[in-house]
């Protein structure tokens, strides 16, 4: 692979790590503790501080501030961390921030996952893989998102939700509670409508997995049975539609309550 290719204009710290083949476009500025792994390549005027790590083959376009520190108010120096994976493309005005040290003092991005512009990850938010964040979807802190997650335009997210995987939102949602795995959900206050039948199928899903989902999403919401009974139900299911594993864990674990 080549070597780097820094704009003469770019300030890149010498404590700084680049790969082979990292670019680092015009007036941008890259910080002391940052990482950027092979092939990555960064656009003019990006700002990437703090204790920042990168993987390789990421595309960041103009204009993002990444790794500077959270916009929380007890965040007292500590170095905590914002950690990127690899073949992210994250585009012009975007803002990730470094975890604080009462969670878990990262914030975290997976790999593959495709971030419009105008996109926010407050501190110690977990994002996972082959997500889609459409422009201007906005992360509170300690926000949780599954993998193949998409996020309608102007999406907000409460701090602490969890968003489940294979779950969809449509544009000018807010979610200020827990959005169950393969939900669709819109509004504000966010409400189901339905499941991501159309991903799950692009996905491989078999017709019998996306039918045994959609019985578990009636049970949820259509059924008239307590939460705690649809979990139950969809709990032994589980044993013969193994899809239902993921909607099970999810339900059992605490959180804000989901959107129902």
């Amino acid at each position: 692979m080549s070597a780097t290719n820094i704009h003469p204009t770019a300030i890149v710290h010498p404590g700084a790590q680049l790969g082979a083949g990292v670019g680092i476009g015009a007036y941008s500025i890259v910080g002391e503790h940052v990482e950027i792994g092979d092939g990555t390549t960064v656009g003019p005027h990006v700002v990437i501080h703090g204790h920042t790590r990168i993987g390789r083959d990421n595309r960041l376009f103009q204009f993002s501030s990444l790794g500077e520190v959270p916009q929380d108010k007890k965040y007292a120096g500590e170095p905590t961390r914002l950690e990127i994976g690899d073949r992210n493309t994250i585009r012009e005005f975007c803002t990730f921030n470094c975890g604080t040290a009462q969670d878990a003092g990262v914030t975290r991005l997976g790999s593959d996952n495709w971030i419009m512009a105008y996109v926010h990850l407050a501190h110690d938010c977990q994002v996972g893989n082959h997500t889609i964040f459409a422009n201007n979807a906005q992360l509170a802190g300690h926000v949780l998102v599954g993998d193949y997650v998409i996020l309608g335009g102007f999406t907000g997210v409460h701090q602490f939700v969890r968003i489940g995987a294979h779950s969809m939102t449509a544009v000018n949602t807010v979610l200020l509670q827990d959005l169950p795995p393969y939900v669709m959900a819109a509004g504000h206050n966010a409400q189901p409508h339905g499941i991501n039948a159309v991903g799950l199928k692009r996905r491989g899903f078999s017709a019998e997995s996306i039918t045994a989902i959609k019985r578990a999403y009636k049970q949820i919401y259509r059924s008239g049975l307590t939460l705690e009974e649809a979990r139950d139900a969809i709990t032994k299911e589980a044993a013969v539609s193994p899809e239902l594993t993921l909607l099970a864990e999810f339900l059992a674990t605490p959180g804000r309550g989901i959107v129902r």
